[in-house]
């Protein structure tokens, strides 16, 4: 496990879709050499080098309450209330804890248009989002299992 930094001083308003992600003075900036020490080798590669690990690998956390944070950096992402099994290997979701703590860009490699999804803190590859999830929102956050930590309800994320 990596040690997250902390959170930014102000969380971002709810339902602000489309409103700039993080503050310039909340991003979080390494050096590559910075961030191969704090990450494991897998982490590294999904998260910096915009990888994907493999299906079936990292789908394994628990089913309890509590959120998903950040490898990279901390910031909360995900709550368990919104994950849901969908069948691909890969821990999805319907939706962000807030909007602005994601933030995307259209992705064209492996001759394909997708739409990736990144740490709006960080910038870390998380996944890619689809047009085929459940209701309400109708959107499948298709995460990387190793870009993710999952901190239990009424646990304070570690702190670096």
């Amino acid at each position: 496990m990596t040690k997250p930094d902390p959170a930014p001083s102000a969380p971002a308003a709810p339902g602000t879709a489309g409103a700039t992600p993080a503050r310039d003075s909340d991003k979080v900036i390494r050096t590559d050499a910075e961030w191969r020490a704090r990450l494991s080798d897998l982490a590294y590669r999904v998260t910096r080098k915009h990888r994907t690990e493999r299906a079936f690998t990292h789908d394994n956390f628990p089913k309890g309450p509590g959120r998903f944070h950040c490898v990279c950096c901390g910031a909360a992402l995900f709550d368990q209330a919104n994950k849901f099994d969908s069948g691909t290997g890969w821990p999805s979701f319907s939706a962000p804890l807030e909007p602005t703590a994601l933030g995307e860009r259209e992705d064209r490699s492996l001759f394909m248009r997708r739409t990736e999804v990144h740490c709006a803190r960080c910038d870390a590859h998380l996944g890619h989002v689809f047009p085929d999830g459940p209701a309400p929102t109708g959107l499948r956050y298709c995460m990387n299992g190793v870009a993710l930590d999952f901190v239990p309800q009424d646990s304070p994320p570690e702190q670096g």
